[in-house]
């Protein structure tokens, strides 16, 4: 124990009030369920998190200047007066650009007859005076004379649509609140559908249409879902000919079409849901695409005419499926069907002719671990192709390719100031044994220099739910460790969908364990391989990697120097037995239904606030907002408070909590990376204890 660390103040020591949680396949005692206060407004509680608060600020004051430096270090890396890459939309190209030293972006359209450009909305501006502020949605009439925007100013993601004329730049009266952010146009340019939020367990349950000039309070449900456990989604089709509504649980799905030249009609099922079948659509010419995984696990693309529609039973094989590859996006052009998949754990671009598919081929890159995705691709009959590229050494850039010459240009490389030069980096993709014989992928970054010796300290990521892949992408804040002798691993662990959907499926309800032994595998390997130093091993995840990283505490904690849970769900259990919580009903196929006894003691066994124990764990930073609509706040709180009590160590146990953001953090983009740096700050500064 340091000097410094034994100057400290105590710890916040919770009071314990016992409380039962009941459930039909057991009760549980908890001693800190009374910290949760859905109102936020209980002093007592408010106290508490004060002093957790101001007991993290009187830890980090011994590294101020580290995190100082790192703030600027981190910003200087950031060309502020950034800017989007146009995206051609009829008479108009539509783009979003930063002004030096501001927070938000400038949501901007350029005449293509004139060149002249204007500001739709300066989200500086709208964000004055409040704690927090983040636009969500923007989608322009299809006459191109009316914004209607989202925008949460709380944090918690529920957004008010706003209705913006583009001519006089004024606002007009009708505002919509409690919505999800969803909007869709019908083409009559004054009717919108946007998905209304229950105010209680903020699901997206019901689909509502507005009519410009006419009250919030008269609008019309044109749809509502019984069923809990499904997300709900509202869009139009990108040839603008449908209004779209999406519904969708983790195992099912079901689309409902509405002509968008017909807004009082009503909407017609595309396909009726069944269960264990997924689908999503796209509409070019009168006929429709379906992405589905209807006897295709890793999913294919079948076709039908718009005059099909209603049922399964007239879609045709158009890709089929393959055992190695998963398809994770398509876009159909008049000329060229264009794919996105992941194959080897690579996410990849494929281009197929209509008039020659044998003819297909890949986006090619010279990089060992990268990403490609589709971009924004509006024209339909155009043949130029726009799509992303990164990696861990090459910025996010947006490219187009023509896609019979193949001719390819850069339209935009994110600029990374600060002396960058992805020539001093290297990047790598490793192969960890699990303890099951499973190969995982892992996405390595260091310096050109690095040796590998076994004296490396290494920064380890991994998320690992929700079939959510974390691609190798370039990140330039991280070069602040790795700049500092670091290895950044990617874990790409079950439970993503990474190496397709049986990646997903070994890593969920069940088999939810293997997410976190796969992680532990991936750190045993790097240290055995000498990539790393047993002593030196940080990890970090959030929300369910923040779960992951409160498992991988309680089953192997002692491999680790440090670890870092951003707003963590780790009382998996009592939440997933509280259907008021949002999000509970909907992640019932994830985690399971712990009110089935199979799924309760499952749970149970490795929820990492039920889990705790009386040992060492290593040094921890906690992160939460006290708005937070994914992961309420309590889960952490009580998870600290738990493990002040349980733990048996020395190691700071540090709860920082923003009193006024939610799970995404602060809003301003400049904001965002202090709380990188203070995280960064802290991980250097334990490196140093001993």
């Amino acid at each position: 124990m340091t000097t410094a660390l034994m100057a400290m103040p105590p710890a916040p020591v919770a009071e314990k009030i016992p409380y039962t949680v009941s459930s039909p396949s057991g009760d549980r005692v908890d001693q800190y369920y009374w910290l949760r206060d859905d109102s936020r407004s209980d002093e007592k509680i408010l106290t508490h998190l004060r002093a957790e608060q101001s007991y993290y600020r009187a830890y980090a004051a011994q590294y101020t200047a580290l995190t100082e430096q790192l703030a600027n270090e981190i910003i200087g890396r950031i060309k502020q007066d950034d800017s989007s890459v146009p995206v051609r939309w009829h008479d108009y190209a539509y783009s979003t650009r930063f002004e030096p030293g501001k927070e938000y972006p400038l949501y901007v359209r350029r005449s293509l007859a004139t060149d002249q450009e204007h500001v739709m909305i300066d989200g500086n501006k709208e964000a004055e005076g409040k704690g927090y502020y983040s636009i969500g949605k923007t989608l322009v009439s299809t006459n191109q004379q009316i914004l209607a925007y989202a925008d949460d100013d709380s944090g918690r993601r529920q957004y008010t649509i706003r209705f913006r004329d583009l001519q006089t730049g004024k606002n007009f009266d009708d505002v919509i609140s409690g919505s999800n952010g969803m909007i869709a146009w019908a083409n009559d340019n004054k009717t919108v559908f946007y998905i209304e939020n229950d105010p209680v367990t903020l699901l997206s349950t019901r689909v509502k249409k507005h009519v410009l000039g006419t009250p919030a309070s008269a609008d019309v449900t044109v749809y509502e879902e019984q069923d809990k456990s499904f997300y709900m989604s509202v869009a139009n089709s990108k040839d603008r000919a449908f209004v779209v509504i999406a519904l969708g649980s983790t195992t099912t799905s079901e689309a409902l079409l509405l002509d968008a030249n017909q807004p009082d009609a009503g909407f017609k099922v595309f396909a009726p849901r069944e269960t264990d079948i997924k689908y999503s659509i796209e509409h070019m010419n009168g006929r429709w695409f379906v992405l589905t995984d209807w006897q295709a696990p890793n999913y294919k693309i079948m076709t039908v005419s718009h005059e099909q529609i209603g049922s399964r039973k007239h879609w045709q094989n158009l890709i089929a499926h393959d055992d190695q590859v998963f398809v994770d996006e398509f876009e159909p052009f008049v000329s060229h069907l264009v794919i996105g998949e992941r194959s080897n754990g690579l996410r990849r671009i494929r281009v197929i002719p209509w008039s020659a598919p044998e003819k297909a081929y890949y986006i090619d890159s010279d990089e060992s671990a990268y990403s490609t995705w589709l971009d924004t691709n509006l024209e339909s009959g155009s043949e130029w192709l726009r799509y992303g590229y990164t990696s861990l050494t090459t910025p996010s850039s947006v490219y187009e390719i023509h896609m019979q010459t193949k001719e390819k240009r850069l339209l935009k490389q994110q600029e990374v100031l600060g002396g960058f030069d992805k020539n001093q980096y290297r990047t790598e993709r490793v192969w960890a044994d699990a303890r099951d014989g499973t190969k995982i992928p892992v996405s390595l970054l260091y310096k050109k220099d690095f040796i590998k010796d076994g004296k490396a300290p290494l920064y380890q990521y991994a998320y690992g739910s929700y079939g959510a892949s974390m691609d190798p992408t370039f990140r330039s804040a991280v070069l602040s460790l790795v700049d500092r002798g670091f290895v950044y691993a990617i874990a790409h662990i079950r439970g993503g969908q990474d190496m397709g959907r049986q990646w997903y499926e070994n890593g969920k309800l069940l088999k939810k364990k293997n997410t976190f032994t796969d992680f532990i595998d991936v750190t045993d390997y790097l240290v055995k391989q000498r990539y790393a130093a047993k002593d030196k091993v940080f990890a970090m995840g959030g929300s369910a990697g923040g779960l992951l990283m409160g498992a991988v505490a309680n089953m192997a904690g002692e491999k680790y120097k440090a670890m870092i849970a951003h707003v963590p769900f780790v009382d998996v259990v009592t939440t997933m037995l509280d259907e008021s919580i949002p999000l509970t009903t909907n992640e019932f196929d994830e985690w399971g239904n712990p009110k089935k006894k199979e799924f309760y003691d499952y749970m149970l066994s490795y929820s990492p606030y039920d889990q705790l124990q009386k040992k060492a764990y290593p040094a921890l930073l906690v992160t939460t907002g006290l708005h937070d609509s994914q992961v309420q706040y309590f889960e952490p709180a009580k998870w600290v408070a738990k493990l002040r009590e349980y733990k048996t160590d020395q190691h700071p146990l540090l709860f920082n909590i923003n009193m006024e953001a939610g799970h995404g953090g602060k809003s301003g983009r400049f904001q965002r990376m202090k709380e990188v740096a203070e995280e960064y700050a802290f991980v250097l500064w334990t490196l140093e204890q001993k």
